[in-house]
């Protein structure tokens, strides 16, 4: 496991009217030399050092763990006698709660606990979709293991908390590490709810280098970065990295966690990005086909999916291994063309028991004069946007982050029926519309009239495809731009419980009272503001609100781009 996810292993609970065993009866013979202490200076707020290296680690080694196991274990014994004796006094009030407060004073301390089975984002969150990045992790979770040490009471919640997300490195190495450490201690593999594994892309070519001069990858302590910056100078070592050797394939993975987690819903895998990366391999022998069957997991969390799937027999390689699978996190790290024309070709064929999908293609956030070389090759090679819509039929909740053009909406209304429709919500980031080959003035902003042309006739498709996708109750097309001087202007359109904001126009309203009747804008929109323009840059007035409009006029957008020649880039 990684250093942020190792878990701990609390001791017994010990009241505090009782005496602890002295530290010189719970030594193991060996196990002093094996250790030394690490140099900490008296500020350091925390009060153990990050390991470096990435196995799984406690209190103790694990080399040594059956003596300390049994240590553990007397001392176990020993308070439990001392606790069943007459001359104990009363259990604590904090004993005494109900577990609903203990569970509360928890929820502060590590926030409020995510269900894993929720797949929807919690109330006020603006995603449709929720992200499992973090929802299960807690940031300090080495200090806060420490709370297990409260109580017994205290001591099943904690762990139920500290296991629930755990990421462990994805070589042979760690996975045994791994399977080791959950033989010893299987009441941990129940609370185990979200599982994740990173594929190294990197490795270190000359091993003879000295562990303890690396820098962890976590925040270490600044001693320790200053130490190691020294060594590092001071042997003159030159580190050089080669493709890895050493990683899993996806069967051992699928196995580990198919023996070892039978409570796990969530699957992550991270497949890393680098230049010429080396895919991960699916099977042990080439000759093999097929995956460990997992029947727990509803829910896989593809990162960097690139060096995890490149065609559609790697995602059906995987989603046959996975029978229960209703959720699809699909991410990539960098946009290629190959992303799209490989997703191009998985998204038509999606499985029937597929609900939920969320695809980010392009995630950089930001305008472009143009569109990229590599997109034109996906143009001359597939229609992205007609192939993505051939998955809509059996969605409920869609979200997707990437380019994107009218014909979306207008071939998933043709292909979906408005009794059997089952999509919910759609929540669309747009990187770029995309347009015809032959367009030069392809590119994206609020002062490019072009594009705020084709912003809003994709808005027109998706308002117009209401009427066939009959159970939509949620839809949101937006563009984000972080380098925007005026960020409230992105436009943007939402549908929510039959109230519109965003992008207005005569075209608009009249395809929304045809499509859906009951739906009406919150607000008409005013005039914007006169802006000035000094340097190339747009300059909003002083006057001028941050806060996003509740509706903006098409034709304030081709106000902005009549700039007297000077383009916004």
């Amino acid at each position: 496991m990684t250093t942020a996810s190792t878990p701990a292993t609390p001791g017994p609970s010990t009241p505090t009217n009782v005496r602890s065993i002295p530290l010189d009866q719970l030594k193991a013979d060996g196990f002093e030399d094996d250790i030394v202490p690490p140099a900490r200076p008296k500020s350091t707020p925390f009060p153990h050092q990050d390991l470096i290296d990435g196995s799984i680690q406690c209190s103790q080694r694990l080399l040594d763990i059956d003596n300390l196991e049994d240590l553990a274990s007397e001392h176990t014994r020993a308070l439990d006698a001392t606790e069943s004796s007459p001359r104990t006094s009363p259990n604590s009030p904090l004993v005494e709660l109900p577990i609903e407060i203990h569970e509360c004073i928890l929820d502060h301390l590590f926030g409020v606990r995510a269900s894993a089975s929720s797949r929807t984002a919690a109330a006020g969150n603006t995603k449709i979709l929720r992200g499992w990045g973090t929802a299960l992790r807690h940031s300090r979770r080495r200090e806060v293991s420490e709370l297990a040490l409260v109580s017994k009471r205290w001591r099943g919640l904690i762990q139920d908390r500290l296991y629930r997300h755990l990421k462990i490195k994805g070589t042979r190495e760690s996975v045994d590490q791994a399977m080791l450490w959950f033989f010893r201690h299987k009441h941990l593999c129940s609370y185990v709810k979200h599982i994740e594994f990173w594929f190294p892309v990197f490795q270190q070519k000359n091993p003879a280098f000295d562990r303890t001069l690396r820098i962890p990858s976590t925040t270490p302590d600044r001693s320790l970065v200053i130490r190691a910056l020294g060594n590092l100078a001071d042997t003159g070592t030159t580190i050089t990295y080669q493709s890895p050797s050493n990683n899993c394939t996806l069967e051992e993975v699928f196995r580990f966690v198919g023996m070892t987690f039978s409570e796990a819903c969530i699957l992550t895998l991270e497949g890393g990005e680098r230049k010429k990366p080396p895919m991960v391999q699916h099977n042990n022998n080439s000759t093999t086909q097929g995956l460990p069957i997992i029947e727990s997991v509803r829910t896989l969390v593809c990162k960097g999916q690139w060096n995890l799937i490149r065609s559609d027999d790697d995602f059906q390689n995987i989603v046959a291994a996975l029978p229960n699978l209703t959720e699809w996190h699909a991410s990539y790290a960098k946009p290629k063309s190959k992303s799209y024309i490989s997703m191009a070709t998985i998204l038509p064929k999606l499985p029937q028991n597929l609900t939920h999908l969320n695809v980010c293609l392009e995630a950089d956030y930001r305008r472009e004069a143009v569109s990229p070389m590599f997109f034109k090759k996906v143009a001359g090679i597939t229609h992205f946007c007609a192939e993505m819509a051939k998955g809509i039929p059996t969605l409920e909740h869609l979200s997707y982050t990437g380019r994107i053009c009218w014909s979306f909406f207008d071939q998933a209304a043709k292909l979906s029926n408005p009794r059997t429709s089952r999509l919910k919500s759609v929540d669309i980031v747009v990187k770029n519309v995309c347009r015809p080959l032959g367009v030069w003035n392809d590119g994206s902003g609020i002062t490019d009239a072009a594009f705020i042309a084709a912003f809003e006739r994709l808005v027109i498709s998706g308002v117009k495809s209401l009427d066939r996708l009959a159970a939509l109750e949620f839809l949101r097309i937006r563009f984000l731009d972080l380098d925007s001087q005026v960020p409230a202007l992105n436009p943007y359109f939402q549908l929510l419980d039959r109230q519109c904001t965003g992008l207005w126009s005569d075209s608009i309203v009249d395809t929304l009272a045809r499509t859906r009747p009951g739906a009406s804008f919150i607000e008409k929109p005013g005039d914007l503001c006169e802006f000035d323009f000094k340097d190339g840059q747009l300059r909003p007035p002083p006057t001028f609100s941050k806060t996003k409009p509740l509706s903006v006029k098409v034709a304030s957008y081709l106000i902005l781009s009549r700039n007297d020649g000077i383009t916004i880039h």
